[in-house]
């Protein structure tokens, strides 16, 4: 029977080991979120029971560097996972504001045990990288700017070797678990139960730690990022540089100015605005025209109505002239015999018609202007005079050479 001296004794070492580990199981397969309050007490409870566990495994100094693995009982194998058992509790603690230190926390506990194991050598690995190892090694890391593809390609075999040796741990420990836990096992199978135990353990921790390094990088990325974003907006409250403009000799200086005055005097938009007020801007494609322009529109269509008739009065003028002297028919006088009579005299036309040679020249190209001016019709008459006197100069008619074309 238990006496009240008994409930009052504190929990011995089996016992703090047994709850916390039973605590890590229930935590590991529970359903509920890692944040939910019933989670994180007991993942809290956890952690003060491997305080104590650990604090009482000091006291008893039970394990000493000065004796091998073989040394050690094995019912005594098991206190060897009391730091890795406190990191994973770490790993499951929830709060944004100090993940950080959860991570850096766990990541001591996780490399403790991997020292003590890799000490009492109970399973072929490599140590991860410490603080001290990583800053030695910083230079030789900053010179290559990618990864190694041979040391990618080792980091990828060990992956697979940890996971193989973690598939056949966990089969032989399904096969030991039964006997141990009944206390049918003997000695022998009791430590290998606990060895296989340290090396399952093994792995979770240099896997548990590759991955605390690639979180604390990239939390301690994303305190750089903020705090070069606070000095963004620091630099932002202070006033606009005005522009200058760099030239490289005089010349230059004279092209293109020296920065000064040839600096902007306002913005684009400033210059829309100035421009839409007096409506010198297009509006949808379409662009207005103030009363200025519109008069002057109109006064130069007038104009140019007025100097158009004044051209056709002309015109008509000299047609009415030209059929004064030359009457109907005119010029129409092959094949009609060797008299003519005029219309108004009975007296026959004296001398005899010759025969007429008709020669025809190149071509002129003439658009068709409805209302051509005065320069464009002396410009095509220029035209038609030049060909003329050069068809004379190619036929001559039988005159002399030196005889030029006279045209009145």
């Amino acid at each position: 029977m238990a006496t009240a001296g008994d409930e009052l004794l504190p929990p011995r070492l089996p016992e703090l080991f047994e709850t916390s580990k039973q605590l890590l199981d229930e935590v590991e397969v529970a359903t509920e979120p890692t944040g939910s309050r019933i989670i994180q007490d007991k993942v809290f409870k956890g952690l003060d029971l491997l305080k104590k566990a650990a604090e009482m495994l000091l006291e008893l100094d039970l394990f000493s560097r000065n004796e091998d693995l073989e040394e050690i009982a094995s019912t005594d194998l098991k206190y060897l996972m009391v730091p890795a058992f406190q990191g994973a509790f770490a790993m499951k603690q929830v709060n944004p504001s100090k993940r950080l230190d959860h991570l850096q926390w766990a990541r001591e506990h996780f490399l403790n045990y991997l020292t003590q194991c890799r000490y009492y050598h109970v399973a072929e690995f490599e140590l991860p990288k410490t603080k001290a190892n990583s800053a030695e090694n910083n230079t030789a890391d900053s010179s290559m700017a990618y990864p190694s593809l041979v040391a990618m390609a080792s980091q990828r075999q060990a992956k697979i070797e940890r996971y193989k040796q973690k598939k056949e741990v966990e089969h032989r420990l399904s096969a030991l678990k039964s006997a141990v836990e009944s206390g049918q096992a003997d000695d022998d199978c009791v430590r290998e139960y606990y060895l296989l135990h340290l090396r399952r353990w093994i792995g979770i921790s240099l896997e548990e730690i590759e991955s605390i390094d690639q979180e604390i990088k990239i939390l301690r990325g994303k305190d750089s990022s903020k705090e070069a974003s606070t000095s963004h907006s620091s630099r932002q409250d202070r006033p606009p540089m005005k522009p200058f403009v760099l030239t490289r000799n005089m010349a230059q200086a004279k092209v293109f100015g020296a920065g000064y005055p040839s600096l902007a005097s306002m913005t684009v938009n400033d210059w829309y605005e100035q421009h839409r007020k007096f409506g010198a801007l297009p509006d949808q494609g379409i662009a207005k025209k103030t009363s200025e322009f519109k008069t002057a529109a109109q006064q130069q269509d007038q104009e140019q109505e007025e100097e158009d008739d004044e051209q056709a009065v002309h015109r008509a003028r000299e047609w009415d002239d030209w059929k004064d002297t030359h009457p109907r028919g005119y010029g129409n006088r092959q094949n009609m015999g060797s008299e003519q009579t005029c219309s108004n005299t009975s007296h026959p036309v004296c001398g005899q018609l010759a025969p007429k040679k008709q020669l025809v020249g190149e071509p002129l190209p003439i658009p068709k202007i409805k209302k051509p001016n005065k320069k464009t019709v002396d410009k095509y008459h220029a035209l038609y005079i030049s060909a003329l006197c050069k068809l004379f100069d190619k036929v001559q008619y039988g005159l002399p050479e030196t005889q030029e074309l006279t045209i009145i």
